[in-house]
């Protein structure tokens, strides 16, 4: 049975049988009987992308266009975004725009607009539209340089676009990475596999010339430091171990130590990436934990599979948040991850103010 959100009430979970799906009824029954529980399926590795607009409800201008890192399924509050969009066509991103000005013309929107798409197999699915100002709007603000919420209210007021300046997109030369702030350090053996449920308490931007870069410093503000050297453990589900072979033998190339579990470790071997092998915390094997609590291991990879999945890799990933040790649990992020390392390893970025990207963009 594949993943689903489920909801009752306010409770939210992801099941992944039904038995599981059986035993959170009962839960939401004793909770709030009577109330309807409503089961929904995300679109497997798709592409999540968040569009913020306004429309006077003659002209519609989009603010911006955000890809997430982390693909659908995670909350949108919860994923690191790209502006503008890093990997996507022009033909879908076209599109993107199509249905969004449709949109607005349909709902005759005055003031802002967030619609959120994914992207499975080249073909865009609206998955909402909130006709209000979202969370990413001062993001999209100060990437772009454009007051949004302000001309917004102006709008709202009965001005026109053309007569506030603003009738059409800003197109910016440099690449802003939003990055999620998590509370996870506060409360020692919470776990931190993102989901649907948002766990979120604030939010940090990282801009340079390149995304790499940019990526890297957005996981600084987040006190998320990226290693330049050291041990990498790395335990990914099934369904990754094709993927995380390009990963590690970048990982490999510049220079760091990996540590993997039996069957990640095999899938590295069998590829010719050197790996030195630890047993699962199930078996009775505790060497991670003790190179965690020795500050030994300097960036955790990790993609839970299932009930079972998520419940053996808990402790490590609880540890390392005490720990301070970055921990990544889903394959964009630990493809950006290594990109962001990558390009600092080449590269000293530099600082610049966010007024001077500004005035690069008038």
């Amino acid at each position: 049975v594949r993943p689903s959100y489920v909801l009752g009430g306010r409770a939210m979970r992801i099941v992944y049988d039904d038995k599981s799906l059986e035993n959170f009824i009962s839960e939401a029954k004793e909770v709030c009987e009577g109330r309807p529980v409503l089961v929904d399926k995300f679109l497997e590795d798709a592409i999540e992308v968040d569009v913020d607009a306004i429309s006077d409800g003659d002209l519609t201008v989009i603010g911006g266009i955000m890809e997430h890192i982390e693909e659908a399924g995670v909350h949108s509050g919860d994923s690191a975004c790209v502006l503008p969009p890093h990997t996507l066509g022009d033909d879908i991103l076209n599109t993107i725009k199509k249905y969004t000005y449709a949109l607005s013309k349909e709902l005759r929107v005055k003031g802002l607009m967030n619609i959120q798409f994914a992207i499975k197999d080249d073909k865009v699915f609206c998955l909402e539209v909130n006709p209000r100002a979202s969370r990413t709007i001062p993001f999209v603000s100060k990437a772009t340089g454009v007051p949004l919420a302000k001309i917004a209210a102006k709008v709202m007021a009965g001005k026109k676009l053309s007569e506030l300046g603003f009738t059409k997109e800003v197109k910016v030369k440099h690449i802003a990475v939003k990055e999620s702030v998590f509370p996870f350090s506060r409360f020692s053996g919470v776990d931190i596999v993102l989901g649907p449920v948002m766990k979120s308490t604030g939010e940090v931007m990282g801009i340079d010339s390149s995304f790499g870069i940019a990526f890297y410093k957005s996981q600084l503000a987040a006190g998320q430091n990226l290693p330049l050297k050291g041990r990498i453990f790395i335990s990914v589900k099934n369904n990754d171990k094709r993927n995380i072979v390009f990963i590690a033998k970048k990982l490999s190339d510049m220079g760091f130590e990996i540590i993997a579990t039996t069957g990640t470790y095999k899938a590295l071997c069998s590829n010719n990436i050197k790996a030195m092998r630890a047993g699962k915390i199930s078996e009775g094997d505790s060497s991670v934990l003790d190179l965690i609590r020795k500050n030994e291991i300097a960036l955790i990879i990790n993609t839970p599979s299932g009930e079972k999945g998520q419940s053996d890799m808990r402790p490590i990933r609880s540890l390392a948040v005490m720990q301070g040790v970055p921990c990544i649990t889903t394959m964009s992020g630990a493809q950006a991850a290594v990109n962001g390392i990558e390009a600092v390893m080449k590269k000293v970025f530099n600082v610049k103010a966010i007024q001077d990207y500004g005035r690069d963009i008038r």
